[in-house]
């Protein structure tokens, strides 16, 4: 076993190891959510941490790490008799990405249940990580139903495994450790919530402190047990305050003043439920015990809130996780005792509970205040752009300006109507199109390819009935092969690649037009958030096509650029067509299971070069001719309309809706009128 990277030997990131030692302190706490850039130390604090976990106890042969003073009794090793147990060190078990639910969870042995009527169960990482660390890299990555699974058994701690009339249950209570790169995509808000704490790390740009980080490093590499010995009289003292803070934790005391501060904080920042309350509670007791003391205070109170709170305030993808520590420090002033306001009576700060010296950056365990338009550019007047042309100018019929024009701010997002790619796909678990999944309704029975993972309980018994004779069948139970075994066939939803290819040129430009434009877009993207879709962005104008965003599962991300976006120039409509068949054929080549859908975003002019009209059809053929499943949204407006976009779309061999049509609220808006017109006839 390789010899990990010291804990205290870490530089700097002192929200990180703050809130993995409060964990470690208090598991109760409910576990972290670490969130950073690349390259940040993030795997390494995980690993280096459970070389300061205290040993556990536990019962010989057990494979669920009973505890031999209170085994589990629904333990499906047990029941234990009352042995002496044995200490080994606490585990750091790893859930990759990739891992199969049975991985998670476990298996039941399902022809040993059928012939045999007994529960072969085969452990899994759950019952691993009992007792220790369960550590997810890159959870933003982990399909749907794992994250599911994992939080509820993190929440209620056991994992039940419930498999065709047989059940069983064991103890899963561990400390767990996510970690994520915003960048390839975030967790759901619901998600988000399940995690007690989160931190933001970053690469400190300060250069003594990033030659230190170099320095050590290439130490633990060129002689890892000579570099863990330096570091080992640390560690040693760190593990020692680590088991003294716990022997501490239940003599601390959380005031009825302190509860009202907590209890203020979280309506002051209208989070959602009572999670975030009961979080901060065991985190400010926590911060007490690691300080040493008795008595939870008003620091402690500000540092939970910053640890606790900041990802409980996003309401949709495209919000930034942050607090206000102003709106903070006002409502925890409020909610404080009377007697301390004239400021004789604070309480001095404490040098280990990270209060206000922190200002909010490296140990205060949030984010710098984020103003209400950090996210999008401001809202002005129509008219309030310098380099914006004469109102209504651009959108006169085939009027187009090659100047190029300033960003301007979507409109609100809305609801859109279901786009999906027909047919019946193989691809990731989403919910977007039809597909051929793990979970969902079962459709059919098939032989299993590989390890079965779902059975289809008549389909076996049919396949195994006409045998029992020639297999000398004598008693109730059914003699079962491995031939028998029928795996159910199901159908659910898959994520697909949507793939958005917006007309920025200077026929899109008028200032209205284009902010309904990217609000469409917003929404659209919003839209793709919510049924788990990877997004990719391609803009076309003046000359050329440029993609603005690889198709990245990050879809604030495509947020972001499209926000940014300037206008002005010529249509380069094939350019953009072309230059999307080009990320189309990577992709086919990186992920052939995700089927991509074409969002074309423009008013079907085409201009600029020889014949610019027919070379747009001709690429509009080229994905036609490719299946490639297509929509095109007709942003064409005023009196007189062209339906250049119709044309496109039948090139392409897609549909084509306008920027009302794809308000979802008006579809059912249509059949509601519809309905009542047929009552009344």
């Amino acid at each position: 076993m390789s010899t990990p990277y010291p804990f205290t030997a870490i530089v700097g990131q002192d929200d990180l190891r703050l809130g993995l030692l409060l964990n470690a302190v208090s598991p109760a706490v409910g576990g972290v959510l670490v969130r950073g850039e690349k390259g940040t130390a993030k795997s390494t604090a995980v690993r280096a941490l459970a070389a300061l976990m205290p040993e556990v106890s536990v019962v010989p042969g057990c494979r669920f790490s009973c505890d031999p003073v209170s085994p589990d009794p629904a333990c499906p090793d047990g029941p234990h008799a009352e042995a002496a147990g044995v200490s080994r060190a606490a585990r750091t078990v790893e859930l990759p990405v990739g891992a199969s639910e049975d991985r998670l969870v476990g298996a039941l042995d399902i022809e040993r249940a059928l012939s045999e009527g007994v529960k072969a169960f085969e452990p899994g990482l759950l019952a691993d990580a009992h007792r220790g660390i369960l550590y997810v890299d890159e959870v933003n990555l982990l399909h749907d139903h794992l994250v599911d699974l994992l939080l509820d058994a993190a929440a209620m701690g056991a994992s039940y495994v419930e498999r065709e009339g047989v059940s069983v249950r064991h103890a899963a209570r561990f400390l767990l450790v996510g970690t994520m790169n915003p960048e390839e995509g975030e967790l759901r808000p619901q998600l988000l919530d399940r995690f007690g704490l989160t931190v933001e790390v970053a690469a400190s740009r300060d250069t003594d402190e990033r030659v230190e980080v170099v320095r050590r490093r290439l130490a633990y590499d060129d002689d890892p047990e000579g570099f863990a010995a330096r570091w080992a009289g640390e560690e040693s003292a760190l593990r020692e305050r680590i088991a003294a803070a716990r022997a501490l934790l239940p003599r601390v005391v959380l005031g009825d003043g302190v509860l009202r501060q907590i209890a203020a904080t979280c309506a002051a920042f209208e989070v959602d439920g009572m999670r975030a309350d009961i979080v901060m509670a065991r985190t400010a007791t926590a911060l007490a015990a690691w300080a040493g003391r008795e008595e939870v205070t008003a620091d402690d109170v500000r540092q939970a809130a910053l640890l606790a709170l900041p990802h409980r305030r996003r309401r949709n993808p495209f919000d930034a996780p942050g607090l206000d520590e102003d709106k903070l420090d006002q409502t925890l002033d409020e909610a404080g005792p009377q007697e301390n306001n004239d400021g004789d009576d604070q309480p001095d700060p404490d040098p280990d509970g990270g209060g206000d010296d922190d200002g909010g950056g490296g140990g205060g365990g949030g984010v710098p205040p984020q103003a209400d338009g950090d996210r999008r550019p401001p809202r002005g007047e129509s008219g309030d752009t310098p380099s914006q042309a004469p109102a209504g100018s651009p959108d006169a019929p085939g009027r187009s300006t090659g100047a190029e024009q300033q960003p301007v701010a979507s409109a609100e997002p809305f609801r859109t109507k279901m786009l999906s790619v027909p047919g019946l796909g193989e691809g990731a678990a989403g919910r977007r199109s039809r597909a051929r999944t793990e979970h969902g309704r079962t459709t059919g029975a098939r032989r299993p390819q590989g390890a079965l993972t779902k059975l289809h309980l008549a389909a076996t018994v049919q396949a195994a009935a006409p045998h029992q004779r020639a297999r000398g069948r004598s008693g109730r139970g059914l003699v079962v092969r491995r031939d028998d075994l029928r795996q159910a066939a199901r159908e659910g939803r898959e994520g697909n690649l949507v793939l958005f290819v917006v007309d920025a040129s200077g026929s899109m430009a008028a200032r209205q037009r284009m902010s309904a434009v990217k609000g469409a877009v917003l929404s659209l993207l919003l839209d793709a958030y919510q049924r788990r879709d990877k997004v990719g962005l391609v803009t076309f104008r003046g000359k050329e096509a440029e993609v603005a965003l690889p198709p990245t599962s990050s879809v604030d991300a495509a947020a972001s650029r499209l926000e940014s976006l300037p206008t002005g120039g010529r249509t380069p409509l094939a350019a953009g067509l072309l230059k999307a068949h080009d990320v189309l054929r990577v992709e086919r080549l990186r992920d052939p299971s995700r089927r991509p859908l074409l969002v074309v975003v423009t008013d079907g002019r085409a201009t600029g070069g020889p014949e610019p009209v027919a070379l747009a059809g001709r690429a509009g053929r080229l994905h036609r001719s490719e299946g490639t499943a297509s929509v095109v949204v007709d942003c064409e407006s005023g009196y007189v309309r062209l339906g250049l976009a119709g044309e496109l779309a039948r090139e392409l061999g897609g549909t084509a809706v306008t920027l009302d049509e794809l308000r979802a609220d008006s579809i059912a808006g249509l059949v509601k009128d519809v309905t009542a017109a047929g009552r009344a006839a």
